[in-house]
């Protein structure tokens, strides 16, 4: 855990550093998924790279998978939900607007922080599956699988929340984030269950496998 600590220190230590370009790849696609770039706007495909600054919207029903190897990331964002790649605060390597996404990320050495971005607070992580859902309003409820997230808000100053494999923690812009609590089991979130939390995607995608690094098979009907 000092380890992830360390990791968050490094945000206010490097706020002055030029981050460099991540490059990320699509390795699924599901219905509609736009890329936006400083340049252009496309219908992003499977195989295609994306870079920091640039914006991933998903439509109804619609599911984009995407991975950042330097990172030993990837993300499973679902339907109706908008992501700016990079970008923003040193060390964030995502950050999700609205509405929901997984996060998975495989165990890396070194000090180098893995933060991703949401209304009202940072989450950093090392070797972690967590869930991160966003509504219209901002307000943002986390949900951790594996492992543990460290969240950091401006309205929590005096220290950093840590919430652990099992525990959920709910936020916002102008809500300090909630106390650790057992993860509801309301058959919205998690990997395996049903999924109707955001009312447009229709299934739940199956546990990622070995590493967290499988996608989701495609369903018929789908």
């Amino acid at each position: 855990m000092k380890s992830v600590l360390a990791s968050l220190a490094l945000l206010a230590t490097t706020a002055a550093v030029p981050q460099q370009t991540i490059d990320y790849r699509f390795d699924d696609i599901r219905r509609t998924v736009t890329l936006k770039t400083p340049t252009q706007q496309m219908a992003a495909q499977k195989g295609q790279r994306a870079a920091s600054g640039d914006t991933v919207s998903t439509g109804w029903f619609s599911y984009a998978l995407i991975a950042s190897e330097r990172y030993r990331a990837k993300f499973e964002i679902f339907a109706s939900t908008d992501v700016k790649l990079a970008g923003g605060a040193p060390g964030v390597i995502l950050s999700l607007e609205r509405g929901r996404l997984r996060a998975m990320f495989d165990k890396l050495t070194g000090n180098e922080p893995r933060v991703v971005q949401t209304p009202g607070a940072l989450l950093a992580v090392r070797g972690t599956k967590y869930e991160v859902s966003v509504d219209n309003d901002g307000r943002t409820e986390l949900r951790v699988y594996e492992g543990t997230v460290e969240l950091r808000s401006d309205l929590h100053p005096a220290a950093p929340i840590l919430v652990h494999a099992g525990e959920a923690s709910s936020y916002s812009r102008k809500e300090p984030p909630s106390a650790p609590h057992a993860m509801p089991h309301d058959g919205n979130m998690g990997p395996g269950g049903h999924d109707g939390h955001d009312g447009h995607d229709g299934h739940q995608p199956p546990p990622p496998g070995a590493h967290g690094m499988t996608p989701p098979p495609n369903h018929g009907g789908h």
